[in-house]
């Protein structure tokens, strides 16, 4: 995405349930970024992933074997790597008809402030059910009025 005229780059990992994991704006996509990220992923997770999908780019390769760890298997297939790009299109949504952002910091919070919310907000289908459009109404209604609430006090 584009932050003050510049390309700037959105870490983003989800789980094998599309659920959002964590997200991170850089200036830079190196290996230090990557590194960067996946340290402050694995912070937060219980255990060590066994496969990290990506796409090709080459500072992934040995920052996940550096990190990660060699047993982890490390997928980079084009097909593979659809989910994450599909979990990016509701922020390229919202992101084109802003032309973008002016300053690093706004937009580094607007897109983990945004990501989160959209999380919070998302119903998924449990044990393969599927949510009827009422169920879905009224959990969207209970968690936004939740939150409402938390904002207020």
């Amino acid at each position: 995405m584009k932050v003050g005229g510049r390309w700037r780059y959105l870490y983003r990992a989800i789980d094998r349930d599309g659920n959002l994991l964590d997200t991170m704006l850089s200036e830079r996509r190196d290996r230090s970024a990557a590194r960067r990220f996946l340290r402050r992923l694995l912070d937060g997770a219980a255990q060590k992933p066994l496969r990290v999908t990506t796409d090709k780019h080459p500072a992934y390769r040995k920052t996940i074997r550096w990190i990660v760890g060699r047993k982890a298997l490390h997928r980079h297939n084009q097909y593979l790597n659809n989910r994450i790009e599909q979990s990016h299109r509701p922020i390229k949504q919202r992101y084109y008809p802003m032309l973008g952002f002016g300053r690093f910091d706004s937009a580094s919070r607007f897109c983990t402030a945004f990501d989160e919310l959209r999380h919070y907000l998302r119903i998924r289908p449990t044990h393969s059910k599927p949510v009827t459009s009422s169920t879905r109404r009224e959990i969207f209604i209970a968690r936004w009025s939740t939150l409402m609430a938390e904002l207020v006090s």
